[in-house]
């Protein structure tokens, strides 16, 4: 009986190591709890909407015993989600419809001159193709009289010299009667008979027909105006005379100082280095000033004397009436390294006229990449730049069509530049040319050639607003001493005072120039902050509140990951037959018939051992105890 009591553990070191045993349980607990995932889909749900810092969420869990609300918080909380991502939707399309906002600047500074081309609008008779100038002049003089009986004055009187020489079939006469100058009627008098009393020569259309090589396809250029279609016509010929020249220089005749009878830039006087020369088919000899990028104008002060002022001669001497059908002079402001196309932003100076043009610059600086459809260069468009000057849209479509001419007509325009190993369109070589040309022409024009598509505008560009103003030059009470000092300077007797000379001034209206520039309107920045400001109205929340959102996501695929991973090893217990029946508590669910259809039965065995109590061990320690105190 003594060893017993001796043995028993007393009751305060019994509690120390019941709390210490629990304590070690709740460890393990704890240690397990840092791998362990939510039993299924549900505890994980209440856990999330128990938790979240999303608003609303816990209306989802804590009225779980009254469905009615728990059904309206349902349909409420994944509708505002919706919203919201709608919402997302629209800032995610504006955002990558990359728009930009529009930036105006003023700048005040002292401003680079423009280049300032000025053509005479007389198209000369120059001496290297003045013979056939000539015979084309007596072919049109014909023309003209057959078509309209008019009788042309001639300005030469070498006339039958000329008509009776012999030509050869391979004359200018040849190739003219090929591409005549013929009357249309008009639709509504096709079928009246050409003599008809009730036919007027004005219920005409007038044109010339244009022909393939072999005549199967005829082309018929009319126009309701006679006047264009005789110097439309008279153009074609003209130019195919020019393109018979070998060398261009030949019809580099500059004659500076009997069209400009003064020049001052600044109040300085211009010289010979401020100006270059060009000659142009119709505008005749063509004068370029401040285009030598070595020693550019700048403009000090604003206004009519600090600018380029010119007194041109605008009388026609030796001129081309059939080319050109006005008198004075035309004038075009660009920039520097751009070619003057003088049919595009040329105007024409009235003689007897002082013409004062105030420019105000602007600048355009759009972003390219995928905000717009803009090149820097010109670099990464498919059309070969056959200018000697930097990309422009301009330059860009004629070039274009001068590769297309060459491409499908076999020469060169003469209006554009000569593309490498190729020659200008001439019928003594290409016969039907013109032919080729006007269908192109057509073409092009409704963009079949995708010219228009496949130029685009520069990233930056410069443009010069013009304004301008108009005076009598030289006024009546002082044309006499005018003229006179004009006479005796340039040696030049004007016969008509009113048509001879006129007067122009190009200059700055002001400092100030403006700058139009782009910006992105939405950025990345801009993307999260509106981002942020649809989350936060429609849930109140924050990043973190994303945060928790992105762990629900993750613990959802990592659930369903375990699940079926749980499922999948099941499946590979239960397949194998002959497995021994100890080796997992699964066995018992073999079938046990196999044979059998269904329903299966299942018959399942749980030994269950419970654990002893804390008074079933204190015999089984006194025991010990009297053993170890027995010994």
């Amino acid at each position: 009986g003594g060893s017993v009591k001796a043995g028993k553990m007393p009751e305060g070191e019994k509690t120390r190591q019941c709390k210490h045993e629990e304590e070690q349980q709740q460890k393990e607990e704890e240690r397990e709890g840092l791998i362990e995932f939510y039993g299924s889909y549900q505890e994980l749900f209440q856990f999330f909407c128990s938790n979240t810092t999303i608003h609303g969420a816990i209306r989802l869990v804590c009225s779980k015993k009254n469905k009615m609300k728990t059904a309206f918080w349902s349909v409420l909380f994944f509708l505002t989600f919706g919203l919201m991502y709608w919402q997302f939707g629209i800032l995610y399309r504006e955002y990558f419809s990359y728009p930009v906002n529009l930036n105006l600047n003023l700048n005040s500074d002292r401003l680079t001159f423009p280049a300032v081309t000025l053509c005479t609008l007389n198209p000369y008779r120059y001496s290297a193709i003045r013979k056939k100038l000539d015979e084309l002049d007596q072919i049109t003089h014909q023309t003209l009289l057959d078509l309209y009986d008019y009788n042309m004055s001639l300005a030469r009187s070498d006339w039958s010299t000329l008509s009776t020489q012999k030509r050869s079939s391979r004359s200018l006469l040849h190739h003219v009667q090929r591409h005549p100058l013929r009357r249309q009627k008009r639709d509504n008098l096709v079928n009246l008979p050409e003599n008809s009393p009730s036919v007027d020569k004005n219920d005409w259309k007038i044109g010339f027909v244009l022909c393939s090589e072999n005549n199967k396809d005829c082309f018929h250029q009319a126009y309701s105006s006679g006047v264009d279609a005789v110097r439309e016509w008279y153009s074609f010929h003209y130019i195919n005379i020019l393109a018979q020249m070998p060398d261009a220089k030949a019809l580099d005749e500059s004659d500076f100082e009997n069209f400009i009878y003064a020049c001052r830039f600044n109040e300085a006087t211009c010289d010979k280095a401020n100006y270059t020369h060009f000659h142009h088919p119709l505008y005749g000899n063509c004068y370029t000033f401040n285009d030598n990028s070595s020693s550019l104008w700048t403009s000090s002060l604003p206004g009519i004397n600090n600018g380029l002022s010119l007194v041109v001669r605008t009388e026609q001497n030796d001129f081309i009436p059939l080319l050109s059908t006005v008198t004075g002079a035309r004038v075009m402001v660009h920039d520097q390294n751009e070619p003057a196309f003088m049919d595009d932003g040329g105007f024409n100076v009235r003689p007897g006229i002082e013409t004062s043009i105030s420019m105000r610059k602007e600048m355009t600086v759009r972003l390219g990449g995928s905000y717009s459809d803009c090149t820097e260069d010109g670099s990464d468009v498919p059309v070969q730049n056959l200018y000697s000057s930097r990309y422009t849209e301009q330059v860009c479509i004629r070039s274009c069509f001068q590769l297309n001419m060459v491409e499908r007509c076999g020469c060169a325009y003469y209006f554009y530049p000569l593309p490498t190993r190729a020659e200008y369109c001439d019928y003594t070589k290409h016969v039907a040319w013109g032919y080729c040309y006007y269908k192109l022409l057509a073409e092009f024009k409704a963009d079949v050639l995708g010219c228009f598509h496949k130029c685009r505008k520069p990233c930056k560009m410069t443009e010069y607003q013009l304004s301008a103003g108009y005076s009598r030059w030289p006024s009546a009470v002082s044309e006499d001493w005018v003229f006179y000092m004009l006479s005796q300077q340039n040696k030049y007797n004007i016969t008509s005072k009113r048509n001879g000379v006129a007067k122009v001034n190009i200059f700055f209206e002001e400092w100030n120039y403006k700058t139009n520039g782009e910006s992105p309107a939405f950025t990345v920045v801009t993307l999260l902050s509106q981002l942020g400001n649809q989350w936060s109205l429609w849930f109140g929340s924050s990043v973190l509140s994303v945060m928790e959102l992105a762990e629900l996501i993750l613990d959802f695929i990592a659930i369903t990951f375990i699940l079926a991973l749980r499922w999948f090893r099941s499946r590979q217990q239960l397949s194998p037959p002959g497995l021994p029946p100890n080796s997992h508590d699964n066995s018992a669910f073999q079938d046990e018939a196999p044979g059998l259809s269904p329903p299966h039965h299942f018959t399942v065995k749980a030994v269950v051992t419970m654990l002893p109590s804390y008074n079933s061990l204190e015999p089984r320690g006194l025991s010990r105890d009297g053993d170890m105190g027995h010994e």
